[in-house]
């Protein structure tokens, strides 16, 4: 039986991956943002209804039972716990599994480039994002709009204030079936974003989406507008999106209540429940410095400063060939 070995990147293109992989860690050096390492594999993971984290059974030796561990989604947690200790300005270009799609932009392992600026809110973020890609794309600077902007021209709705009977009428208005998904508000703020802003964001220059609705905080500051406001950004290039950022929420308490608030919709959609990151909670007790975050794809990155069109195609081994 013939196997088929080969890398699904050529050589050359791995090597202008290691070029751009270089220039990121240059851009930091230069402004004194320090490279740290954090865990791969946890005792425990995220909540967050939209990713499912992939099991890492663990058996210590000598031990009678086995641990369920996880592969980490992402590092955010364990380098949250490193600002709360004090170590300032930092970033990380890792590894990170997620469980569920394989295709032209999602792989289950890749590579992911997290930032912390203490000192930072979105904005400033978004200023030195924007820098980044100039650097790695090689583009124009990158055009802004409020989410409550965008879902006006788009599809005629403010996100924040429209109802749920609302955005479903606008839904059933622009397509002529609906996924068979339980339907809340933020289940019909997705699908109108997906498939009639998402694919038109950034086709000349990337674009900075900021102020979503509170009910997709995530992990940021709410920030008492009329109406209030969640200071969280995503950045789109070509229709791909390629970061999500947030000035980080700070409060244990509001943090432990959102994550609570997702494991009883875990349970009631019948999803995986997991563990509740308790290091994490503990050191946002402590008290970590006001600060911006935010997580860019690498390999969606250095995709697009290629000018490629699956992400397979500037990775050593894609899933299908590991």
């Amino acid at each position: 039986m013939t196997v088929a070995w080969q890398p699904t990147a050529s050589i050359e293109t791995l090597r202008r991956r290691a070029d751009i992989i270089g220039r990121i860690r240059t851009f930091f050096a230069e402004r004194n943002v320090l490279e740290v390492e954090t865990p791969i594999l946890s005792h425990a993971t995220v909540t967050d209804l939209h990713i499912q984290s992939i099991e890492a059974p663990f058996k210590e030796r000598g031990a009678t039972q086995e641990e369920i561990c996880y592969l980490q989604t992402s590092p955010e947690y364990a380098m949250k716990r490193l600002l709360a200790a004090g170590a300032g300005s930092i970033f990380q270009i890792t590894k990170s599994f997620r469980q569920g799609d394989i295709g032209r932009l999602h792989n289950p392992e890749f590579s992911l480039l997290e930032w912390y600026r203490p000192g930072f809110d979105h904005h400033a973020l978004m200023d030195e994002l924007d820098e980044l890609l100039q650097v790695v794309l090689e583009v124009s600077p990158a055009t802004r709009r409020s989410a409550t902007q965008v879902y006006q021209d788009y599809v005629g709705l403010n996100p924040h204030t429209a109802t749920t009977e609302e955005l479903k009428i606008c839904a059933e208005q622009r397509m002529s079936w609906l996924p068979d998904i339980p339907y809340e508000k933020n289940t019909y703020l997705d699908l109108l974003f997906t498939h009639f802003i998402e694919p038109y964001l950034g086709q000349e220059a990337p674009f900075l989406l900021y102020d979503f609705p509170i009910s997709q905080a995530a992990l940021a500051k709410i920030r008492l507008d009329n109406p209030p406001v969640a200071s969280r950004f995503e950045m789109y290039f070509k229709g791909v999106e390629l970061a999500n950022g947030f000035h980080e929420l700070q409060d244990a308490t509001e943090q432990r209540k959102r994550f609570e608030k997702e494991l009883i919709y875990r349970k009631k959609n019948s999803m995986s429940l997991v563990p509740l990151d308790e290091r994490f909670l503990a050191a946002l007790e402590y008290g970590i410095p006001d600060c911006a975050g935010v997580a860019v794809g690498i390999d969606r990155l250095i995709m697009l400063a290629l000018g490629d069109k699956d992400i397979a195609s500037i990775m050593s081994f894609s899933f299908s060939g590991a």
